[in-house]
């Protein structure tokens, strides 16, 4: 599949794209990293495959001038030749080899990062071409193997551990600024820089957000926002792509670095949506989105999630029940912990439905929060006595008290009776006198019917105790 990718990523270059390089020809480099992909060779830009030598035959790099004491006249074979340098790679684990071949990359970079952000002069297409290529060579590399490979752990709780920092991060970090000032740029012609910086190379921007270095994955989190900010043909694709990454993930690995990073992104994408909203975005939604809640470690980006889904609510009221059923749909049976969180989203979910949409989903809603109230973890039994501090749910309640009341009101006598917190306790009397004081009717009828119920099971009970009684003085004569 990815060879395949990789071939449609090829393209035959224009006339315009030919003859990339002052000289006519292209370093002759390859890289080699023994990495979760293997060997991997960036194509892209309109040319022929470039390979790039993990380190450079001795003697090869020479320090360059800088450019401001160059004549302008000569700037751009100047920018050439730094772009040239810094195709090299090299080992930076290792300090003390090849020190001066590094510090003349480090300082090519400096120096490129610095003129395309001055904007002092216009950078040439093929220059541009030649930047671009570069960039992809040093930052489209395999990724080393994750922590949860090396150690075989199947513990997705990864932001207890230390964050693994990539040693080649002082280069790669220059490299990543390069490519963001250039695409901030306002000297940037989006025109020109769309032929390099093109399907393939946003594909391979994106398989980098299972990088596990957090500096990374934040670099590309701004690149990829001000690419679809400013590359108006690549949104859909974009949005395509993160589509791809989730699916792999709640379907296949339930393993990716980058999620909470992608919902970022996509926070500010939505909130940008235009309405009505076509039914793409809301099959987004349904397909990607909510069962984002599904995985084991969805507290490692809930928040981000939680952004998003709320951003979705808050343009389209009517998608309230959708979310509202699709967080029922996938709420923990056993992780107390995400279920607190699920609360939290809950909240702000409600917070923004309209009367209409309740009433489609609140009783299968409110038979959830009665078993949460009912929860021998207080904490999450304490949150869900929160939502009746939220002035706009308590008004969605008293409007169809009727409904609600008579499916919680068990969870609220039984956790008065017989919960081991105190503070629960508490909390549920509150509720109570709540709801006792926007319909005293209703809750003389609820206490009734639950007095019922009561005598009933002790009723059943007893004939339970009876017959078991029975059955052993039954045996006891027998034997």
């Amino acid at each position: 599949m990815f060879n395949k990718i990789i071939k449609i990523g090829q393209r035959k270059p224009s006339k315009s794209e030919s003859g990339s390089d002052v000289d006519g020809t292209i370093p002759s480099v390859t890289v080699n990293h023994a990495s979760r992909g293997g060997q991997v060779s960036y194509v892209g830009g309109g040319s022929s495959e470039v390979c790039v030598p993990t380190t450079p035959p001795p003697g090869t790099i020479q320090t360059l001038p800088m450019f401001k004491d160059v004549p302008a006249a000569e700037r751009q074979g100047l920018f050439l030749k730094k772009v040239q340098v810094c195709y090299y790679h090299f080992d930076l684990s290792e300090t003390m080899k090849m020190v001066r071949e590094k510090e003349i990359k480090r300082q090519s970079l400096v120096e490129l990062v610095d003129y395309v952000q001055s904007g002092s002069g216009k950078i040439s297409e093929s220059n541009q071409e030649e930047m671009v290529r570069m960039i992809g060579v040093n930052v489209f590399r395999s990724l080393p193997p994750a922590a949860y490979e090396n150690t075989g752990s199947e513990n997705l709780e990864v932001e207890e551990d230390e964050p693994y920092l990539d040693p080649s991060w002082p280069h790669l970090q220059l490299v990543y600024e390069l490519l963001l000032r250039y695409v901030v740029s306002a000297e940037t012609d989006t025109k020109v820089a769309k032929r390099y910086i093109d399907h393939l190379f946003v594909l391979k921007l994106l398989d980098m957000f299972d990088s596990e270095d957090p500096r990374e994955r934040e670099y590309l989190k701004t690149i990829l926002h001000r690419i679809y900010g400013k590359f108006m043909v690549h949104r859909p694709f974009i949005r395509k792509g993160i589509n791809n990454i989730f699916y792999r993930f709640i379907y296949e690995t339930e393993r990716h670095s980058g999620i909470a990073e992608l919902l970022e992104i996509l926070g500010s994408i939505i909130n940008g949506f235009a309405l009505p909203m076509k039914e793409e975005h809301k099959l987004f939604l349904v397909r990607a989105l909510i069962p984002l809640h599904k995985p084991k470690s969805a507290g490692i980006y809930h928040q981000q999630l939680s952004y998003c889904i709320t951003q979705f609510v808050e343009k389209d009221y009517k998608l309230a029940d959708t979310v509202i059923r699709g967080l029922l749909k996938y709420w923990p049976v056993t992780n107390c912990q995400k279920e607190l969180l699920f609360l939290g989203e809950l909240e702000e979910v409600l917070e923004a439905t309209q009367p209409a949409e309740f009433q489609r989903c609140m009783v299968k809603l409110f038979k959830q929060i009665s078993r949460c109230l009912n929860s021998p973890n207080f904490q999450v039994s304490e949150r869900a006595l929160f939502l009746w501090n939220n002035e706009h749910i308590v008004a969605l309640i008293a409007e169809n008290r009727k409904v609600i009341l008579p499916i919680i009101f068990d969870a609220l006598e039984n956790n008065i009776k017989s919960h081991w917190n105190q503070a629960i306790n508490g909390l549920t009397t509150n509720v109570r006198k709540m709801f006792l004081e926007m319909d005293p009717e209703l809750f003389e009828e609820c206490q009734k019917q639950y007095e019922e119920k009561e005598a009933k099971a002790e009723e059943v009970e007893a004939m339970r105790e009876s017959t078991w009684k029975k059955l052993v003085d039954a045996a006891n004569e027998g034997g």
